[in-house]
């Protein structure tokens, strides 16, 4: 039995009443109550709970606005049902107000009489119009509530989801899980301040944990989640009240003025270890704001908004999909493909890192006065890929030894322009460096939710530390898919994907999104740029058609080379060849790692270290001469991204962000 609030009915006097019964039975009953009176029931509908083994709902909420009702059931799944009858909401409340002549039981002894249910067999068995089943595991939903339109489901899992509702299927937008150890979460507050309050069982405690400050408000010993209790909040006190040993226990709490201030508030728990700039949003009335994208060792992405004027940072949302540490990320800027994102900033998020792990979001941010950073930003996750998920299935693991080692993604890169006449596909392509040794290239249909490995060579032999995927255009249209990969003994290799992307694309679309790894050719060509490991790395095409590609390493050092694409030599369909026209090299330009490199202009470039300085390099015909140096405040940095922007004069002005054990935009 559960009990739901009926919309369109004052809450004291009407509510509905859900039962589960034998084979999957459910009935929903209106029960109306009048003061001096018994209360009355209506047999409003009778459902049918898809087949499983402990087959009854355990919380049910109604989406009046589409006249579905949502239920969730013990084996985890979630279900939208039809609700509406012909007449409508409004007529059926009517009806139970006013005493209407269908089956009524009206109770004057003390015991329900039975007569709406002898009647049941007339009111249709209606099944679900959409099912995601097993959502939350095989624990249950512990409950559905509807806020501003979204849909969120608990389980105790220890996740709870938002969804939306499209053409009358239920679609998860994201997952989060608030806090390690708490694998009980029973329900979700939203509070009039805008926070986010996630209630739940950790062992035998209760808990009251706020999204906001990501901490745990109350911690009460109750005896754990095996129990009947109730808990309420208001300005002015909390209560929570439970049942133990057959007593009934009230823990009351008035409220107290918060003596602790929060000077600056953390975007994450532990040290940054990448950033991206998503880009500018406009907003009436307010200066125009700048949209990141960070990664953390504390296994979350956050999405962030960066204000000039105010000089602080603030969370948009929080990605927790993550079972290890965020290495890395990479943008899509673009629509989706089924009209998300058609208005405001939208890309697709790679992020990936630790345990072989690649999660792929589509991100939305427009403006929103209302919003406290004048942005509001909607996530949707879209798929995800890990190397070891056939590992994670297999029975009596614990008694085997895993052959290959944990692999962590230490670069991503977005192949361009991979949508064209000449590869005429939905599918979008992504190379990721890996700490095995492998460079690897997989392939996403947004549209599927399919993430799939469709290429990889093992050539560099030791950890690849970054790659970086570029595009050239012959003068007759066709383009080449170029990458470029760099590993722990300093060499850079540059490869031709075009041939495997294509291969990948006809495989894809034949076999329906499944298909072995191809094996990519070997290296166009390899350079020896530093004497040990590439730790960042950046390509540029100049305004002739050619490429400078920046590369900064370990040992201090700087080196830039000229590349120039070209068809190998009397045959046209050798392929591509490429030749390295100039080598600039610039040992100990900083006093440690350079962790961060670009190029801005053809005669500019932009290097950040963990001697925490940022210096600027006129490149000049054989030599780098540096211009410019300015310290920065962010201690390990770890990487930057740059960004132009032209003015109101019409200066161009060049900006950074740096990230590390801290944040910093110059």
């Amino acid at each position: 039995l559960s009990w739901a609030p009926r919309p369109g009915l004052p809450p004291d006097t009407a509510a509905a009443l859900l039962a589960s019964g034998p084979d999957g039975e459910m009935l929903w009953l209106d029960v109306t109550h009048r003061p001096g009176q018994a209360p009355c029931v209506r047999l409003m509908a009778r459902y049918l709970l898809p087949p499983c083994k402990q087959r009854w709902h355990t919380c049910a909420a109604f989406l009046p606005q589409e006249g579905l009702l949502l239920c969730g059931d013990r084996r985890g799944s979630l279900l939208l049902f039809p609700c509406s009858s012909s007449s409508g909401w409004a007529a059926e409340s009517t009806s139970i107000v006013n005493g209407g002549t269908d089956p009524v039981v009206e109770d004057s002894s003390n015991e329900l009489e039975p007569s709406c249910l002898l009647h049941k067999g007339a009111v249709p068995l209606e099944s679900p119009l959409s099912v995601l089943f097993g959502l939350h595991g095989k624990t249950g939903v512990s409950s559905v509530t509807i806020h501003r339109g979204y849909i969120y489901s608990t389980g105790r899992d220890g996740v709870y989801r938002q969804l939306r509702l499209r053409d009358q299927q239920l679609e998860v937008l994201q997952k989060h899980r608030p806090c390690k150890g708490l694998q009980w979460i029973e329900e979700l507050h939203f509070t009039s301040d805008g926070d986010l309050l996630v209630l739940g069982f950790h062992a035998d405690n209760f808990v009251v944990w706020s999204s906001r400050t990501s901490a745990n408000i109350h911690c009460i010993p109750c005896g754990g989640g095996h129990r009947s209790w109730s808990y309420c909040s208001s300005p002015l006190a909390e209560v929570f009240a439970f049942i133990k040993s057959g007593d009934v226990m009230l823990y009351h709490r008035a409220a107290e003025p918060c003596e602790q201030q929060v000077l600056l508030a953390s975007l994450h728990g532990r040290e940054i270890t990448c950033v991206r700039r998503l880009g500018a949003v406009e907003v009436p009335g307010h200066a125009t704001v700048n949209v990141f994208v960070t990664g953390s060792e504390d296994t979350t992405a956050c999405v962030l908004v960066l204000s000039e004027n105010s000089r602080a940072a603030v969370p948009l949302a929080r990605l927790s999909d993550h079972i290890s540490s965020v290495r890395t990320l990479a943008l899509a800027m673009g629509p989706g493909e089924e009209g998300f994102g058609d208005e405001g900033l939208s890309a697709l998020l790679f992020s990936a890192g630790g345990r072989a792990q690649i999660e792929c979001y589509r991100l939305l941010c427009a403006g929103d006065t209302a919003a406290p950073s004048a942005v509001a930003c909607q996530v949707m996750h879209v798929a995800s890929h890990r190397l070891d998920k056939h590992w994670e299935h297999k029975k009596n693991r614990h008694k085997l030894v895993k052959m290959d080692p944990e692999t962590r993604y230490m670069s991503l890169s977005v192949v361009p322009g991979t949508s064209t006449k000449q590869l005429p596909t939905s599918w979008k392509f992504l190379a990721a460096a890996c700490s095995d040794g492998s460079v690897r290239i997989f392939g996403l249909l947004e549209a599927a939710r399919k993430l799939v490995l469709v290429a990889e060579s093992f050539h560099h032999q030791r950890c690849v530390l970054k790659v970086e995927a570029f595009l050239h255009r012959w003068a007759g249209g066709e383009r080449r898919h170029l990458l470029c990969s760099a590993a722990t003994d300093g060499s850079i290799a540059f490869w031709d994907i075009t041939g495997p992307i294509m291969d990948a694309a006809d495989a894809l679309h034949q076999a329906e999104g499944e298909m072995q790894p191809l094996a990519l050719d070997a290296p166009l060509v390899t350079v020896t740029a530093h004497s040990c490991g590439v730790n960042s790395l950046h390509i540029r095409e100049t305004p002739e058609g050619r490429y400078l590609v920046a590369s900064g390493s370990d040992d201090g050092s700087i080196h830039v080379c000229l590349l120039e694409v070209a068809l190998g030599r009397g045959e046209a369909t050798a392929g591509t060849c490429l030749q390295v026209l100039e080598r600039v090299s610039r040992p100990c330009a900083h006093a440690a790692h350079v962790t961060g490199i670009r190029v801005l202009r053809p005669d500019l470039l932009l290097s950040a270290s963990v001697d925490q300085r940022l210096t600027l390099w006129n490149r000049c015909p054989g030599e780098l001469v540096p211009l410019s140096t300015t310290f920065f405040h962010v201690p390990d940095l770890a990487e930057l991204d740059c960004w132009e922007v032209v003015e109101a004069g019409g200066e161009l002005r060049y900006y950074c962000v740096l990230c590390g054990q801290g944040l910093e935009m110059l």
